[in-house]
């Protein structure tokens, strides 16, 4: 597939990486140009940079992997060019960096991209930090990760769960666009605990 990516920061490096090597095609845009170019560069030669307009209009799926703050600009820069297209959402609502999240106090960021854009979003990769995405393949006690998605477009989740099986992870249904603010709030959850110094896994019941 033809990937771009709106964001040039440890998540879109994390993901960009791996699809790349995969043998997607992937395109970095970003407001600096020159940070884009720079983390194209990790992946290799075939992968291309420029701003945010060429990055959403590039290719099958957009990822959209910028700052919880920097939302709302990167919106209204690309809107009409992510109409009709596979969004994918990873976007956490934080207010100050690594202490507070939103859980729930209007609508999710899912619905905000959604409805500021015309795009099929599909919320997904939010509940893990960057270094867990550059694992190969990601997995936590030797199981490969499970990865929840929420989405409306039946054609939409079916790219997302390619991009997620050829990370070697395992795709599952959590819902629709509906649910998004849910995956948004066990966010804030599992990072509340993990900067409390809580293994998150500790406080969730096991499966038998």
């Amino acid at each position: 597939m033809k990937i771009g990516i709106l964001g040039a920061g440890n998540m879109a490096g994390a993901l960009g990486a791996q699809w790349a090597r995969a043998g997607h095609e992937v395109f970095v845009g970003a407001r600096d140009r020159d940070r884009a170019a720079k983390r194209a560069a990790e992946f290799g030669p075939g992968a291309r940079a420029g701003g945010l307009g060429e990055a959403a209009a590039f290719g099958d799926a957009t990822l959209l992997a910028v700052a919880y703050e920097g939302l709302t600009d990167v919106l209204g820069q690309v809107g009409d060019s992510l109409s009709g297209r596979t969004v994918i959402d990873c976007v956490n609502g934080i207010v100050h960096p690594g202490v507070t999240l939103a859980t729930g106090a209007g609508p999710s960021v899912a619905r905000r991209v959604a409805d500021a854009t015309g795009a099929h979003v599909v919320k997904g990769f939010n509940l893990c930090p960057d270094a867990m995405w550059r694992m190969t393949p990601p997995a936590v006690d030797g199981r490969r990760l499970t990865v929840p998605l929420c989405g409306d477009d039946a054609g939409a989740l079916a790219t997302v769960r390619t991009l997620i099986t050829d990370l070697g992870c395992v795709p599952a249904d959590a819902g629709g666009l509906d649910r998004a603010g849910v995956l948004e709030a066990t966010a804030a959850y599992v990072i509340g605990l993990h900067l409390a110094g809580v293994d998150p896994r500790s406080a969730l019941p096991p499966v038998d």
